[in-house]
């Protein structure tokens, strides 16, 4: 290489994009929260992995010394003793960790994600360093996202195994842990990772509305408490039901199942709520009862009923994370 060459031979300099630089900025910023996001699934984590070995072994020979078979459990079989205690008490801190979710998401969003750097200005600042209003946002949103997500459902993983496994099957029996109770639901499926998804645009939605740390803070963990209530009333209404009819001999329905609705009927096919007088003497011709019946989701609804209520939830999230990129443009006046 000739002298000319070298002064003439341009330079190569490394840097950090815009977008990339956000990023760092953003996880240096929210560390904390980061941290304590990462704690959360590893303590989850564990106490799954626990329950399925360790756990499920204990719980399992403890149930199998009892007598217990879980075709035909004997009287007492439902009476957990210590090891199966310690494995519920483990399965239910990994559901209510993956339950305070949503909470703790909107809260953060809504607090510090958003509200807290409009309120000190540090978003304005960041916007005027060559990246965009819009680019700010969408890695808010984004960064977030992709981590609850890989980490929900992380969760939800470990816990169908848990679940689907043969001696964990006879454990949950045994612990009155059905398949549509509240918290084992959610985990189960899809729904955990999209109520994250769901609070994370609510709260961000709140910090854009209203640009301030605590008044931001209380609006998302109010609205995602009222959308997870919401969504938990309307669950069994998401799919067509099934309908059993029994006879008055039989007496009412026992399901062990997801049900939703259950009364008498008349000779006419009439639904009557179930008599107060029923199994008196004469209380049947009195009040002119024929039947028993009950609507009812089975297992198989699982899935259905999962996927609705994901569906409802993603669309809340896209409709909030759209709101906020509507609303910032309209403040900031930049499309882009």
């Amino acid at each position: 290489m000739t002298a000319l060459d070298t002064v003439t031979a341009p330079a190569v300099t490394r840097h950090t994009s815009p977008s990339r630089g956000l990023v760092l900025a953003m996880l240096r910023l929210h560390r904390t929260a980061l941290l304590f996001w990462l704690g959360l699934v590893v303590v989850a984590a564990g106490a799954l992995l626990w329950a399925m070995g360790p756990g499920a072994d204990a719980a399992w020979a403890e149930y199998t010394d009892m007598g217990c078979d879980q075709a035909a459990p004997n009287l007492g079989c439902d009476s957990p003793g210590p090891a199966n205690s310690r494995y519920q008490t483990a399965v239910t801190v990994a559901i209510g960790l993956v339950r305070l979710l949503p909470l703790l998401t909107g809260a953060w969003a809504g607090g510090a994600l958003i509200g807290r750097e409009l309120e000190n200005g540090t978003a304005q600042l960041a916007w005027t360093q060559s990246v965009s209003p819009a680019r700010w946002l969408a890695a808010k949103l984004a960064v977030p996202a992709l981590l609850l997500v890989t980490g929900t459902l992380t969760l939800t993983l470990l816990h169908r195994m848990l679940w689907s496994a043969d001696r964990g099957a006879a454990i949950n029996v045994m612990g009155w842990r059905a398949w549509h109770d509240t918290g084992v639901f959610e985990i189960n499926g899809t729904i955990a990772a999209a109520e994250a998804l769901a609070a994370l645009a609510l709260g961000v939605l709140a910090g854009m509305l209203l640009r301030r740390t605590l008044p931001a803070l209380g609006v998302a963990v109010l609205t995602v408490m009222s959308l997870v209530y919401v969504l938990d009333a309307l669950r069994p209404y998401l799919w067509p039901v099934k309908t059993v009819v029994t006879s008055l001999d039989d007496g009412t329905p026992g399901i062990d199942s997801m049900i939703v609705e259950t009364g008498a009927m008349t000779a006419s096919g009439a639904r009557v709520p179930i008599p107060s007088c029923s199994g008196e003497p004469g209380c049947d011709a009195r009040t002119g009862i024929t039947h028993y019946y009950a609507d009812y989701h089975p297992a198989s609804h699982f899935w259905p009923l999962q996927l609705m209520e994901t569906g409802l939830l993603l669309a809340v999230a896209a409709l909030a994370a759209a709101t906020a990129f509507v609303l910032l443009r309209r403040r900031t006046g930049a499309a882009v």
